[in-house]
């Protein structure tokens, strides 16, 4: 074997890296790919480079140079960056990052995590699941893995890390104010197996300890109270506005009229009034760990 045959060997397929495939339905992301797909293309035929040849110095296969040119896959920041500097770009080809990185995830998961990112308070209350901005990947994943019709390998990757990605807004600064109500149910369902639940706890214990975090646990011995009918989420902006949706109210849309968030305001304020207190509720889940 010669020595280009065993680089080729070692270059990254589509088997290396899923989860990067362009949705047909998101217009704007399938322009996006499309264009930076072409400037690299043009920019390496300017240059006299040939797809194999441009594969191995970036260190990918020469179909996955193609796809990503013809518009079909998203390119790796990685990628951007050697290709930046195999084509002299300056610099140009590795700053489309900044729109690509967006279309990695799909468009329902930016607009929600763009609100997130713009928020300076959110208050959620969850029944049946982790919230995502709690989950940890491997609880994130296995969830994905459970759904039906089930997602395909490279679907449930592509939504782990558009879920992780989300979790971005722990790092904001100046931090926002959040604020977390879990149903106890939500906490002992042991998703993905003893050391993933066990992860999980400890996330949210790690989670629950930040100074702008709020973590709160509902008993599952509560009385009755207005989070029955499912999640509750309000995100309210610096300028005053807020956006809210309910599984149990307003057909479960989100809402920007003020009369129907002071609605959801009055039923999450109440349901906060009835969980544990937050330190109270730490000390519940470190109990449920130390029962792992």
């Amino acid at each position: 074997m010669t020595a280009v045959e065993a680089d080729a060997g070692r270059l990254k397929s589509e088997a290396d890296e899923p989860g990067w495939e362009v949705d047909p339905d998101d217009e704007w992301g399938v322009a996006v790919i499309a264009t930076v797909g072409r400037q690299l293309k043009l920019r390496r035929e300017a240059v006299g480079m040939r797809a194999a040849e441009f594969g191995t110095a970036v260190g990918y296969g020469e179909d996955m140079v193609y796809k990503i040119e013809g518009g079909k896959r998203i390119p790796r920041q990685d990628y951007l960056v050697r290709a930046d500097e195999v084509l002299g770009a300056g610099g140009l080809i590795a700053a489309t990052w900044e729109d690509v990185k967006r279309v990695r995830y799909p468009k329902k998961v930016r607009e929600l995590a763009k609100l997130e990112g713009q928020a300076v308070e959110i208050g959620v209350y969850e029944s049946i699941s982790i919230n995502g901005l709690l989950q940890t990947p491997d609880h994130a994943r296995a969830l994905f893995e459970s759904w039906q019709p089930a997602y395909s390998p490279d679907e449930v990757e592509r939504l782990v890390a558009a879920r992780m990605a989300r979790q971005a807004v722990f790092e904001r600064s100046p931090a926002p104010s959040l604020s977390f109500v879990q149903e106890e149910a939500t906490l002992r369902r042991p998703v993905g197996g003893t050391m993933v639940w066990r992860q999980q706890l400890e996330r949210l214990l790690e989670v629950g300890r930040l100074r702008n975090v709020r973590l709160q646990v509902m008993p599952t011995s509560s009385e009755a109270h207005p989070g029955l009918n499912g999640r509750i989420e309000v995100l309210k902006f610096g300028d005053g506005t807020a956006v809210g949706r309910s599984d149990g109210a307003f057909n479960g849309r989100p809402t920007t009229d003020p009369k129907q968030i002071r609605i959801l305001e009055l039923r999450y304020g109440t349901i906060r009034a009835q969980a544990l207190p937050p330190r109270e509720s730490l000390a519940f889940i470190e109990q449920l760990l130390g029962e792992t």
